[in-house]
């Protein structure tokens, strides 16, 4: 029992010394926070004041922005994958970059991909495209090119220039020829219209020529069939021959849009000027010549706004390239497009 009283007489003394140091912890922290609360007053004061000071000068406060960024190795390659299968075109993924530069690196290696995939290869024809630079081209640049391949990228003469900035029209001002040889027809069939804005110029096909050298013939007269050229000058371009020529002994072949005659040559010994054929007409500016060319039956058709006139020549085989001369003023804009019904 006594030992029972003095625990409780002890108990009391020590829970009354706990109580006191807890009212001064209290107190302490009680004006602990009285200061911060003046300090925060005194912080929210100069800040009102900051925000006046900047009201009154119409000024904007300062904004960080953080550059946001896609490192596409972090990125799976089925996402990229699956990515491609909804956006294969290059205005698409122009559109795409557009809205935000971090998806810029996004597009590339999507556009890399499509055209390495070569989905938009042109069945039977060989296809070269501008490679890419780092720093000079885009494979963005590269893929839109592949979307639409023909173009004349080979100019002879001095007088023509391009009239757009695809390279699909050209310009002359006397006799010039302009060649796309970039695009190589190997086999099976083929289809452009020549859009005739000016003058009365040839065009037609031309053997893939793909050493040849514009500075060369940079003068005031160039055609394939030129009247001032020798025979030893036309036979430069047979030493320009490849094994995509084949057997054939047609190596250029043209329709005249003054009359409808056609020219062809083999550049040695045959050189027909202006021959008559079954189903010719002639065309006027505002015109449309569509040519189809097959190559599993070698025969070259014209067609004028979509009616067809006939077979301006056959006995074709090898490789060919469209390509269009003029003697004078001319404008011709190539385009490739699906064949007429009839």
């Amino acid at each position: 029992h006594g030992t029972t009283s003095g625990a409780t007489g002890g108990s009391t003394y020590d829970d009354a010394r706990v109580i006191d140091e807890i009212i001064v912890s209290l107190e302490s922290e009680n004006h602990a926070l009285r200061k911060q609360l003046l300090r925060s007053d005194a912080e929210n004061e100069r800040l009102r004041g900051q925000l006046q000071y900047f009201e009154g000068r119409h000024e904007a406060l300062p904004v960080v922005t953080i550059k946001p960024t896609v490192d596409i190795s972090r990125l799976d390659t089925g996402l990229v994958t699956h990515i491609v299968s909804f956006l294969g075109t290059s205005l698409e993924l122009r559109n795409l970059a557009l809205t935000c530069r971090a998806f810029l690196s996004l597009v590339e290696e999507v556009a890399r991909r499509v055209v390495c995939s070569g989905r938009n290869d042109v069945e039977g024809a060989r296809i070269t495209l501008s490679p890419y630079v780092r720093g000079t081209t885009t494979w963005l640049s590269v893929l839109r090119e592949s979307e639409d391949p023909l173009k004349f990228d080979v100019l002879l003469g001095s007088y023509i220039e391009h009239a757009n900035e695809r390279k699909t029209s050209v310009r002359t001002r006397g006799a010039s020829t302009a060649v796309a040889s970039s695009y190589v027809m190997e086999s099976g069939i083929h289809y452009v219209e020549f859009q005739i804005t000016e003058g009365n110029p040839l065009v037609g096909i031309v053997r893939p020529m793909p050493n040849v050298d514009p500075n060369r013939y940079d003068n005031p007269v160039f055609n394939f069939f030129n009247l001032f050229f020798t025979r030893n000058s036309l036979r430069d371009f047979l030493a320009l021959r490849t094994d995509k020529w084949d057997t054939g002994n047609v190596h250029v072949c043209g329709y005249y849009c003054k009359d409808g005659k056609r020219s062809w040559t083999n550049w040695d010994s045959t050189i027909e000027y202006f021959e008559f054929w079954e189903g010719m007409e002639g065309c006027d500016p505002g015109d449309t010549i569509g040519m189809l060319l097959n190559l599993d039956e070698g025969t070259l058709t014209v067609y004028k706004n979509n009616r067809r006139l006939g077979v301006m020549k056959d006995g074709l085989s090898g490789s060919y390239c469209w390509y269009a001369s003029s003697y004078g003023e001319a404008t011709i804009t190539i385009e490739r497009c699906d064949p007429p019904l009839a």
